[in-house]
């Protein structure tokens, strides 16, 4: 299989890595808008350079793999469905909703594959919080609580192009919660501080944010995320029904101490940042995606599912702006 990927930057670059080690992926070809960047990768992992992206559609790929600036996302999705070729992106599809709805119809109108990068999926302690809760091993499931904290905010010029901290960051949590309960959110009321820092006030940002939301069967869920914790990366989930409680993402190197005599030590290796929390996930969703080229496998995670867990974001966005609860009906694109 050869495959193409657009975008060598630092997970385009974890992602080519993946790939190349990938026994199913003979040929790997690479294009950067910085051709020395692509050049280094393509030499650590023997691929071949491509000098852009109209290159990597017409040199006979199999499929693509999109791992650009958001801000090309869906213009490259669109291209690459108008050529039949079935592609992985990183979320989001588009910086809106808008650009998602029309690119996603693209899609739709070519008849081909596109996979979004929600790698959470594919993580071993999701994925089992997801059979437990879907056995009924906690009983009626009545509050889901999620925590996704950033060991240290990103450079300023990336905080306007990024979609906010709903968008950029908790759309991770929102489909989690979606993948893991099998129901839909209802209802959102969110809020969030930009204290941490002038460069959010001038993206029109939040450095931390709160949201709780209503499932569609009455779960209540609360979903928080900052930009600024410093001790460590840390994503969690905890799932309580009324017959027992889970959690997602506690372990030893999990950044939080106990206060309590007898609780753990604090963690001696935080995690320090999302490739290295979930580089096991990161690699498996390219291996199904491979599988899904090959017809071995149906998508994991197509542009439909992305588009609900960006119009709970967009939701949260409306909420805060307006200070108000805000219900999904209220957002396009719903089925």
């Amino acid at each position: 299989m050869r495959i193409g990927l657009i975008g060598t930057g630092r997970i385009g670059g974890f992602h080519a890595a993946a790939l190349s080690r990938n026994r199913e992926v003979g040929s790997l070809l690479v294009t950067d808008a910085d051709p020395e960047r692509a050049t280094r990768l393509a030499r650590r992992l023997g691929a071949v350079v491509a000098p852009s992206a109209d290159e990597v559609l017409a040199w006979g790929v199999d499929a693509v793999v999109i791992t650009t600036a958001t801000a090309a996302h869906a213009e490259l999705i669109t291209r690459a469905a108008r050529a039949g070729l079935p592609v992985f992106c990183e979320k989001p599809v588009a910086p809106d909703l808008a650009g998602t709805l029309a690119a996603l119809a693209e899609v739709e109108a070519a008849g081909t594959v596109l996979q979004l990068g929600f790698q959470r999926r594919f993580d071993t302690g999701y994925t089992t919080a997801r059979e437990a809760v879907r056995a009924g091993k906690l009983g009626r499931l009545h509050t889901v609580r999620t925590v996704t904290s950033d060991p240290a905010p990103p450079p300023a010029a990336y905080l306007p192009l990024s979609g906010g901290l709903y968008r950029d960051c908790l759309v991770h949590d929102f489909d989690a919660l979606r993948w893991i309960t099998g129901r839909e959110v209802r209802e959102v009321y969110a809020v969030g501080s930009d204290a941490g820092g002038e460069m959010f006030r001038a993206a029109g940002d939040v450095d931390t944010a709160a949201a709780v939301l209503t499932l569609d069967d009455g779960t209540l869920a609360t979903a928080t995320a900052t930009r600024c914790h410093g001790a460590g990366y840390d994503v969690r989930m905890e799932l309580a029904g009324e017959w027992d409680q889970l959690a997602v993402g506690l372990d030893d190197r999990t950044p939080i101490a106990s206060t309590e005599p007898s609780g753990p030590p604090p963690a001696e290796r935080p995690w320090p940042g999302f490739l290295e929390r979930f580089a096991a996930a990161y690699e498996a969703e390219l291996a199904a995606f491979v599988d899904v080229v090959r017809g071995e496998r149906a998508n994991p995670c197509d542009g439909r599912e992305a588009l609900h867990a960006l119009r709970i974001a967009e939701a949260c966005a409306l909420s805060r702006t307006h200070h108000r609860p805000v219900a999904l009906t209220e957002i396009p694109g719903g089925p």
